[in-house]
């Protein structure tokens, strides 16, 4: 049996995992988006034949396992189909409709910039050509919908003959979960788990990670390898404090960047129990993203698998996301229009990382009002707008204007839906340091890696690994 990291292999994005049976059964666990591909940093693998965006023959895979929607572990599933893989993809039913909603919303930018790419006169303009053979469009995202099998979590699934899979429910996000593969072949049984991405404990909305068994193999992400989120961070308090020195202290606006599928659940969850609580003053809160909105619902639709503490409010409360002066904003008309309102509010909109949508020209807007606190809530890769702020840049381009930041600027990670360095090595110490053959990581900086290494070394776990991309593994 053999492991093949083809994503997220030293770097956060484009979790694929390539396990070929010894009777060449092949699965392919996740085929993420690579953000590092996207913007030319990563350098370019072999390909299985000329304009192939996959180092392996789609065709020849058997199975392929999805543990949560996230584009950087869903996001080049329709390239799949694209090049010829006629199997299912196996996941929860909330990724289902949370990977139908965000391959939808990439097909949609896929096809704008397709649409751009006549309009551009220089060729140094030209996006490297690996990048445009990665766009899709939403015929291709609905082609591949249809080949997606929902399985429960913690069900014992037999695909074949020796070959069992089990969902464990991660937290992160609804419908993440950590993948555990039971292999019997020969009389010889080999379990190897996969873990997605991490989830915190206590988070809004999400049950806690569950427990993993003990099992020969683990690839465990390592985001938040060497670093711990704020100590002793309670997010009502911690959204109840920005709110109070921006909108209540002074007459200004907080504008909150924030991914539409998960975080903005996380907030609008935490406003509404502010509101219950009379710990929200009465201003507006604008909530504009229709992504966010059909999340919401399906999160909304899923409110049986969220946490005790949400399943109660709901109860309690009847909504887990509307409360007075809650707004949302569904056309590109009303968005633009909340520029000219001039009382103080909150704007809620995406992406997290300012790259695109709405967020761009509220951005634009405020950056140059010192009435106004932009206030970060998530990870920021490099070379993004949301890096740039974070980093003090005295001025920032947006679109064709430079434009000095005079908005104030602040971050949290209270609303981080990875678990950190605690958190990781919580679900690592589920397995015994000596029954464990070999342990991987994956989905993390290199930094972050080797600190994380270090410290597992100090738990006695001697066998890590920190896997190339393109690296094979023959597993035992």
């Amino acid at each position: 049996m053999k492991l093949t990291f083809w994503g997220a292999a030293r770097q956060v994005t484009g979790s694929m995992y390539l396990l070929e049976l010894e009777d060449d059964y092949r699965i392919l666990i996740d085929c993420g988006f690579d953000m590092d591909r996207e913007r030319g940093k990563e350098e370019e693998l072999p390909q299985a034949f000329p304009g192939s965006v996959f180092p392996f023959d789609a065709s020849t895979l058997n199975l392929v396992l999805l543990t949560h929607a996230h584009i950087d572990h869903s996001g080049n599933i329709p390239n799949l189909y694209r090049e010829g893989y006629e199997g299912q993809v196996l996941c929860t039913s909330p990724t289902i409709d949370l990977t139908h909603l965000l391959l939808t919303d990439s097909a949609a930018l896929h096809r704008r910039r397709l649409q751009n790419l006549s309009k551009k006169k220089k060729k140094k303009q030209l996006p490297p050509p690996n990048v445009v053979n990665e766009w899709y469009i939403e015929k291709q995202v609905d082609a591949a919908m249809d080949s997606f099998v929902g399985i429960a979590f913690n069900q014992r699934f037999q695909v074949k003959k020796g070959l069992h899979i089990t969902f464990i429910p991660a937290g992160h996000l609804l419908g993440a979960a950590n993948i555990l593969i039971e292999v019997n072949e020969g009389g010889k049984q080999r379990s190897i788990l996969f873990s997605g991405d991490i989830g915190r404990y206590n988070y809004p909305l999400l049950p806690d990670p569950s427990p993993v068994p003990q099992v020969d193999y683990l690839i465990c992400e390592s985001t938040y390898g060497g670093r711990n989120h704020t100590p002793n961070v309670e997010v009502e308090a911690e959204l109840e404090k920005a709110i109070i020195e921006t909108c209540v202290e002074k007459p200004g606006r907080l504008i909150i960047p924030s991914f539409s599928v998960g975080r903005t659940q996380s907030l609008l969850y935490t406003f509404n129990k502010l509101a219950t609580q009379r710990r929200l003053p009465p201003i507006k809160v604008f909530s504009d993203s229709p992504m966010a909105l059909q999340s919401t619902k399906i999160y909304a639709r899923y409110s049986k698998m969220l946490n005790k503490d949400a399943r109660d409010f709901l109860a309690t409360h009847d909504t887990l996301f509307d409360f007075d002066n809650l707004v949302i904003v569904e056309d590109l008309k009303n968005s633009k229009a909340i520029s000219n309102y001039r009382e103080p509010c909150i704007i809620i909109s995406s992406s997290g990382m300012l790259e695109g949508g709405r967020i761009q020209h509220h951005i634009r807007h405020n950056l140059s009002n010192p009435y106004c606190t932009i206030l970060m809530i998530g990870y920021s890769a490099e070379n993004t707008l949301g890096r740039q702020l974070l980093d003090g840049i005295p001025s920032l381009r947006v679109g064709d204007q430079e434009i000095p930041v005079l908005a104030k600027v602040k971050y949290t990670d209270a609303f981080s839906g990875h678990g950190d360095q605690d958190d990781l090595i919580k679900f690592v110490k589920q397995q015994a340091p000596d029954r464990l053959k070999q342990l991987f990581l994956v989905h993390g900086e290199t930094d972050s890696m080797e600190a994380f290494r270090t410290l597992l070394s100090t738990e006695g776990y001697q066998q890590v690994a920190m896997p190339e991309k393109g690296q094979t593994f023959v597993l035992d």
